[in-house]
């Protein structure tokens, strides 16, 4: 699939790839433009929409401020005394009823707000009075005045069981109308149930505050959005209170605005508008700012079109720069693009095209050919280093061929001296094709321990029957340690200076003890003899750990450690102490490692 969108490319000649370069170069561009015009706009859709929730949250508080307020004052009004009073049973006086209705009117009348500028909100009491009990009452409330009102059973609101059955708790309601003989005017009631205080839970009546719309409309009217609506809802959507002459409408809310919502403020965005709902169960309300994205993005279409104008310049730009500059710059490319081709790996380079100027074309192609001048030096060197290696590898052959030969003829010694009878002359023999064998280990540089002690066993012996020592080797080896790895002829260095510096001149007084143990994850091999003479430890120690060392001493030591570093790190090594009692220990620490082979 692939090489056939590319052959149509490949088919094209310069010039007209060049422009398809153009375009490719310069789509990008145009649709990051719209997609950054779509960004911004909704990156400031969402900013503004947050700045809407917070502002929507604060407007609720007010608004709940509000009616927590009118709550406090109903409450006031509920726990009055000659409000508790009242009943529509018994067999007071008419006169002493009469009062107590005209002392509750007042009551009543002193709470209302701005009931002389025709806009406050207004405190009333409804009582069912099936037994007209209070006849004298007037029974059509009016939605401008404050008062209580008794009806019958015939006149009942419809709104007064539902108010009942909350056993107090107040709540908003639009309301048509009040009563059925009331006048015919919508407004947005806030009503509560009185109970008996002193008659258990028994109700005396409805609270009822009227043209709540009005003192809610002015916590609405404060709040200023550009070309918005700002509605109070309950949760069916039907408009409570509103910045327009919506009161009692029931508006459309996009989806997920519906009601059932979860508590809290949530915001939909659509094509047209900007949905901010805040969703309070408890009041059974909804505070809905719809805001008309055109609006807002007014002045963000005047800066897209900005930026359109720039892109446009920019392409025109960018098309004149590339036909002003492409005949200077294809044609030494091609011909670079034509030596690529042409080139192979060792062929002669021919002489680099001189084009008379320092550009980044010309270091490319001077560069390219001296690319490929290296290119062939580097051929003909690894040809040179294989030849090399080759030698190498035949010149360790015949190395190794020496060792093989002398350890076989000197088994051929050993049986010949043991059938001639001289027994001394052929235990050296095999000693020494011990160490020859072990040696070599068929290349292997780590072996065991069971086989370094061998080797190290065979050299004392050699020594002892060389020299005739007459000293003491002890052995104590624990068996879990023979199969550790070792460095070979680690031991043998060692153990010859134990000889030399420490018991070749003590006769039957000498001695060397050979032990190793483990501990944790490691193995200690010590090496401790009872020598007399002095030891300067703290010369051994810089041999040991100087990085630049006089060579005039203390190779062979400092050779084992080395090795010792180099396969197993440098937590490991070889290190001198004295002994207790006389002598030299050194200590050879090694981790615990078993034998793969």
């Amino acid at each position: 699939m692939l090489s056939g969108f590319i052959k149509p490319i490949v088919r094209l000649n310069v010039k007209q790839q060049l422009i398809l370069l153009f375009l490719i170069m310069i789509s990008p561009i145009l649709i990051l433009n719209s997609y950054g015009n779509y960004k911004a706009e909704e990156i400031l859709k969402r900013h503004v929409t947050n700045a809407y929730v917070e502002l929507n949250k604060q407007n609720f508080a007010i608004i709940n401020r509000d009616i927590d307020t009118v709550n406090k004052i109903t409450t006031t009004v509920i726990q009055n005394p000659i409000l508790q009073q009242l009943h529509v049973s018994g067999g007071e006086p008419v006169m002493e009823r009469v009062e107590r209705y005209e002392t509750i009117e007042k009551l009543l009348g002193s709470y209302s707000q701005g009931a002389g500028r025709g806009d406050g909100i207004y405190y009333s009491l409804y009582v069912y009075d099936p037994d007209n009990y209070y006849f004298f009452a007037p029974n059509f409330p009016q939605v401008k005045k404050a008062g209580v009102y008794f009806f019958s059973t015939g006149e009942k609101p419809y709104w007064f069981d539902q108010v009942v059955q909350q056993k107090g708790r107040g709540y908003l309601m639009f309301a048509e109308k009040l009563s059925p003989q009331a006048e015919n005017l919508k407004t947005l009631t806030y009503v509560r149930a009185v109970n008996s205080i002193y008659r258990g839970a028994g109700t005396i009546g409805v609270l009822v505050v009227t043209k709540m719309e009005s003192k809610i409309g002015e916590s609405l009217k404060s709040i200023s959005l550009p070309e918005g609506e700002i509605y109070l809802t309950d949760m069916n959507n039907r408009v409570l209170a509103s910045t327009t002459n919506a009161t009692g409408e029931v508006i459309g809310l996009p989806e997920g605005a519906e009601a059932g919502d979860p508590e809290g403020t949530e915001d939909i965005i659509t094509d047209d508008f900007i949905y901010v709902v805040n969703n309070n169960h408890a009041f059974a309300q909804k505070l809905v700012y719809k805001v008309p994205v055109k609006a807002l993005l007014q002045q963000q279409k005047e800066m897209k079109r900005v930026i359109q104008y720039i892109t446009v310049a920019y392409a025109l730009f960018g098309l004149i720069i590339i036909t002003y500059f492409w005949r200077s710059l294809m044609t030494p490319l091609q011909k670079l693009a034509f030596f690529v081709r042409k080139y192979e790996p060792g062929n002669r380079v021919p002489e680099t095209p001189q084009r008379g100027t320092n550009d980044e074309v010309s270091v490319l192609i001077a560069s390219t050919y001296d690319m490929a001048r290296r290119l062939n030096s580097l051929i003909m060197y690894k040809y040179q280093m294989e030849l090399k290696q080759k030698e190498s590898q035949l010149q360790l052959l015949y190395q190794q061929i020496n060792p093989h030969l002398l350890y076989n003829t000197l088994e051929s010694i050993y049986w010949k001296s043991s059938l001639e009878g001289n027994i001394e002359s052929a235990e050296m023999i095999k000693e020494l094709s011990k160490l020859m064998k072990i040696s070599l280990s068929r290349g292997r540089e780590l072996i065991t321990l069971e086989e370094e002690l061998e080797h190290a066993s065979a050299y004392i012996k050699l020594q002892q029957h060389r020299y005739d020592y007459v000293f003491t080797v002890i052995w104590n080896i624990a068996p879990e340690t023979k199969t550790n790895l070792i460095p070979k002829i680690t031991l043998q260095p060692l153990i010859e200076n134990a000889i030399i510096h420490g018991v070749k001149n003590m006769a039957e007084d000498g001695e060397i003890l050979i032990t190793s143990v483990l501990q944790e994850d490691t193995i200690l091999i010590t090496i401790a003899d009872n020598g007399y003479k002095p030891v300067d430890y703290r010369a051994i120690e810089q041999i040991l750990n100087d990085e630049s060392p006089s060579p005039a001493g203390g190779y062979g030591i400092r050779n084992i450690n080395q090795r010792v570093h180099l396969h197993f790190g440098s937590r490991y090594g070889i290190s001198y102490a004295p002994r207790q009692g006389g002598g030299t220990v050194v200590t050879v620490k090694l981790p615990k490692s078993e034998n793969q082979q």
